[in-house]
């Protein structure tokens, strides 16, 4: 049940940013929060993580739509792994499900956390959390690699 509510809530925060940006910005506007290096700018990205792949939206959404086919028809042999894999691989998946949605909808993925460095959103933190869980399990929690 927890892995459910998690879920949840992870992608309603990313719908209802997303929502809020795109009701309540211009694309490509920016508002600095904390100058010089946090800014919410509305991004349309075509494209995948740092902009690769840009126009490829059919590429992408099969890709996605593969590895999230993948994590459901495993959810009964991942269930039997440690928290930080199961965990890991629930919280990228929703990430993946939010930005699939948003390719899907709208032909692009709506970023809008602006680091300067790059932008980002909801979905995308998630990704990079779900990911950093599972490197954890390898890199420290791992037997055969200590």
């Amino acid at each position: 049940m927890s892995y459910a509510i998690t879920a949840g809530l992870i992608l309603f925060a990313d719908r209802i940013s997303k929502y809020l940006v795109m009701t309540r910005m211009q694309d490509g506007e920016s508002i600095p929060l904390i100058p010089p290096v946090f800014y919410l700018t509305y991004v349309r990205n075509r494209g995948a993580a740092f902009g690769l792949f840009q126009g490829r939206v059919v590429l992408l959404s099969l890709i996605a739509l593969v590895c999230l086919l993948l994590v459901v028809t495993q959810w009964k042999k991942l269930r039997a792994k440690s928290a930080f894999v199961r965990w890991g691989v629930l919280i990228s998946f929703v990430g993946a499900v939010g930005n699939l949605i948003d390719r899907l909808r709208w032909g692009a993925v709506i970023d809008f956390l602006d680091v300067r460095i790059f932008v980002f959103n909801v979905a995308d933190a998630a990704i990079v959390v779900g990911v950093a869980l599972l490197f954890w399990e390898v890199l420290v929690n791992d037997p055969k690699t200590s």
